[in-house]
């Protein structure tokens, strides 16, 4: 039995989403982490909770676009009023754990990944963005190391935070960074057709 609820269904978290965000950027990255949050609970033994895990993604950065500055503060008011759980809540806002004004702290895995996995998304993205391809589908570790250990490529990503991050799940860097880009690599089908759904 699935012990985590979020309270809200899909069709209903991504027109909140949509609500407050308008950029194409933003829901692309909110579809990026849900996508990769799906993968992550059932890569990790958590698929009963799958859909849980996949909302929250979505929905992490849902007061980032209008109040960037209240940022995991003005989310609570804006899930509560969606009807969005406690639990569901506190999962969000514990992804800013340390760079924004919430108090709350990863606890559940599931929390410590979307702490860890957010900006590495963002990285893997920016790297798959530099490639013939454009995909992540034929991105290497070691493609992706270098370009973690390059600080002035994609400076917005924060490192500490990724590395924090695996520290948090007990996780040696390169297997979030791993698991992470195969995460990433086999949702991008999925994720480019949300992502034409829903912009």
């Amino acid at each position: 039995m699935c012990a985590l609820t979020a309270g809200v269904g899909r069709e209903k978290a991504l027109e909140t989403l949509k609500k407050y965000n308008s950029d194409p950027f933003h829901i692309r990255h909110g579809l990026t982490v849900s996508a990769v949050m799906d993968w992550f609970a059932k890569d990790l033994g958590h698929g009963d909770e799958a859909e849980f895990w996949s909302l929250v993604g979505l929905m992490h950065d849902v007061d980032f676009e209008k109040w960037p500055e209240e940022h995991c503060v003005k989310a609570p008011e804006l899930l509560r009023e969606a009807g969005f759980t406690d639990e569901f809540i506190h999962a969000v806002c514990s992804h800013g754990w340390g760079m924004t004004g919430t108090q709350e702290r990863p606890e559940l895995e599931m929390e410590k990944v979307l702490f860890a996995a957010d900006e590495l998304t963002g990285l893997i993205g920016a790297a798959a963005l530099m490639r013939p391809s454009k995909s992540t589908k034929d991105m290497e570790l070691k493609s992706l190391k270098k370009k973690f250990k390059d600080k002035k490529f994609a400076a917005g990503c924060s490192r500490d935070t990724i590395a924090q991050g695996a520290e948090l799940l007990g996780w040696e860097l390169d297997t979030l960074l791993e698991k992470t880009l195969r995460a990433m690599a086999e949702q991008e089908d999925a994720i480019e057709a949300a992502v034409a759904a829903n912009v």
